[in-house]
C-alpha cells in the first residue's frame, strides 16, 4: 500500500509539473506572437507614414494601367461610417484611380449613393460615364454593389447557357470536350442586359480576412488584400497595397465553365423551357455556388 500510494504521489506530482509546463509555455507563445504583432504594427505604422509623406521615393509614381476596376468591400459595422469611405474614395482619386466598385453585403452604401456622390469631387455613377459621348478623363466612376446585385441576371445567363449546351451536344459523342468559356459567360450577361465589370483588385476592410460576401462570379483575376479595419485605415497602406498590385506579372490559366450550371428554387420563374429527359446528366448547383472557380490569389496587409 505504501509503495503504490507513493507512485500516485509521484504521478500526480509529475502530472501537475507538466500542467504548470505546458501553461508557461503557452502564455510565452502567447507573448511572443503578441510582441510580434505590436512591433509588426508599429513598423507599418511607420513605414506608412514615411510613404504619406513622401520620404519613401519608391511610391511617388504609380502605372495604373493595370488597375482598370478596383473594388472596395467593406464590412456592416463600417458601411454605416459614410465618412471613412468617402474619405477612402478621396484618396484612391488623388492616386489617379479611374473606377471603383463598392461593396457591403446589405447594400448600406447603395442606399446612401447620392450623399457619397455630393460629396467626393468628380465622382458620377458608372453607368452614367459609359452613357456620356466624351468622358472626362479626371472623373472616377463608382459601382454600388451589394449581394443581391445581379442575381436574377445571372440566372437567366446559365439558363441561356444551359440551353445552348443542350441544343448544341450530342450525348451520344459526347466524351466531356465540350465547356463553356469566360467569353460564353459574358456573351450570356450581355443578352440579358448585364454588363459586369470584374475587379482586377479588391481590397477588404474588415475584422476578418474575407471578402465578406462579394459575389464570387465577379471574382475571375482578382487579387484580394486584406487592410484592416476602415476605422484605422491609412493612405500609405492604400498606397503600397495598389504599387505592389502594379508591379505584380500575373500569369493567368484557362478559365472555364464545365457542365454545371447555376440554378435556384426560382427557376422555373424563367420559362425554362427544357423537359426533363433533356436534364439527364446534367449536374445542378445551388444559386449560391459559383459559376466557376476563379484565379484568385490573395495577400494580407493591416
Amino acid at each position: 500500500m505504501d509503495s503504490n500510494q507513493s507512485m500516485r504521489l509521484l504521478s500526480a506530482w509529475i502530472g501537475q509539473i507538466g500542467d504548470l509546463g505546458l501553461n508557461l509555455l503557452w502564455r510565452f507563445i502567447h507573448i511572443v506572437v503578441s510582441l510580434w504583432y505590436i512591433v509588426s504594427g508599429i513598423f507599418e505604422a511607420i513605414e506608412s507614414y514615411a510613404i504619406t509623406l513622401g520620404l519613401n521615393k519608391k511610391y511617388g509614381s504609380i502605372d495604373l494601367e493595370k488597375l482598370r476596376c478596383l473594388a472596395v468591400v467593406v464590412d456592416i459595422e463600417a458601411a454605416q461610417d459614410v465618412a471613412n469611405v468617402v474619405e477612402l474614395l478621396q484618396w484612391l482619386t488623388t492616386i489617379g484611380v479611374k473606377q471603383v466598385g463598392l461593396f457591403d453585403s446589405q447594400g448600406l452604401l447603395k442606399k446612401s449613393k447620392d450623399l457619397i456622390l455630393e460629396t467626393v469631387p468628380g465622382s458620377m455613377l458608372l453607368e452614367e460615364i459609359e452613357k456620356d459621348v466624351a468622358p472626362d478623363g479626371k472623373r472616377i466612376a463608382l459601382e454600388f454593389i451589394s449581394s443581391s446585385d445581379n442575381k436574377e441576371a445571372v440566372m437567366k445567363a446559365a439558363n441561356i447557357l444551359l440551353q445552348r449546351y443542350l441544343k448544341s451536344s450530342h450525348p451520344e459523342d459526347d466524351k466531356g470536350e465540350d465547356f463553356f468559356t469566360e467569353s460564353h459567360l459574358n456573351d450570356a450577361l450581355r443578352v440579358v442586359g448585364e454588363n459586369v465589370h470584374v475587379p482586377d483588385l479588391l481590397l477588404v476592410y474588415g475584422p476578418i480576412r474575407s471578402h465578406l460576401g462579394f459575389p464570387a462570379w465577379r471574382l475571375r483575376y482578382t487579387e484580394i488584400v486584406h487592410m484592416g479595419t476602415l476605422k484605422y485605415m491609412r493612405y500609405g497602406s492604400l498606397l503600397k497595397a495598389i504599387h505592389k498590385f502594379t508591379g505584380v506579372h500575373q500569369n493567368y490559366g484557362k478559365s472555364l465553365i464545365s457542365h454545371y450550371f447555376i440554378c435556384s428554387s426560382h427557376t422555373h420563374s424563367l420559362d425554362t423551357k427544357v423537359s426533363t429527359s433533356e436534364l439527364d446528366g446534367v449536374t445542378f448547383l445551388p444559386f449560391e455556388s459559383q459559376i466557376f472557380t476563379p484565379n484568385v490569389s490573395t495577400y494580407e496587409f493591416d
